[in-house]
């Protein structure tokens, strides 16, 4: 099997993460891959926001948390993160997913266990969330597309099975 096709089946989430940080190299090489995602039109209207500083990312996670009332670390301990923004043109949550799809398999494809953490929208629409974006220096229309946490995990998890009936030929 191809390698990259190979990566991409075995790929799986995680949400039991090792409490250390990944490498700032590591993180580049993921957000590349981000980056050159599929964007409709080409707008590449996705924006990414590396956040590798614990009192942020636990911040954040409470914000999450927040949204649904959920009594949990949302981000299941990951101590790094990719937010993935899209400015609102055209195509951009769909742009963004692209994106979230590459940042996971790229991190897969290099070791490091990732998974999507909904609810970027509401925790970026919140004022607290807006303050955040004024203090990066995000001035753009955007939509949060979702959080992508990653690390290692702190035990295999086995690949879930995929569900039948889902292919059909014409």
């Amino acid at each position: 099997m191809n390698e990259v096709v190979k990566s991409l089946v075995t790929r799986k989430s995680c949400k039991d993460y090792k409490p250390e940080h990944i490498s700032r190299e590591e993180i580049d090489e993921i957000v590349k891959a981000g980056l050159n995602a599929p964007s409709g039109m080409n707008k590449q209207t996705p924006i990414f926001v590396v956040v590798q500083d614990d009192e942020t990312v636990a911040k954040l996670s409470k914000m999450n948390a927040a949204v649904v009332n959920m009594p949990m670390d949302p981000f299941y301990g990951a101590k790094d993160l990719i937010i993935v923004l899209a400015k609102k043109d055209c195509t951009y949550i769909y742009d963004g997913s692209l994106a979230m799809g590459n940042l996971m398999n790229a991190a897969w494809a290099m070791d490091i266990d990732s998974r999507w953490i909904h609810r970027a929208k509401e925790v970026f629409e919140s004022e607290e969330g807006k303050a955040f974006l004024q203090k990066w220096g995000i001035t753009d229309d955007v939509e949060g597309i979702g959080f992508c946490i990653l690390g290692h995990a702190n035990e295999e998890k086995e690949k879930t099975e995929i569900l039948p009936n889902r292919v059909f030929y014409v």
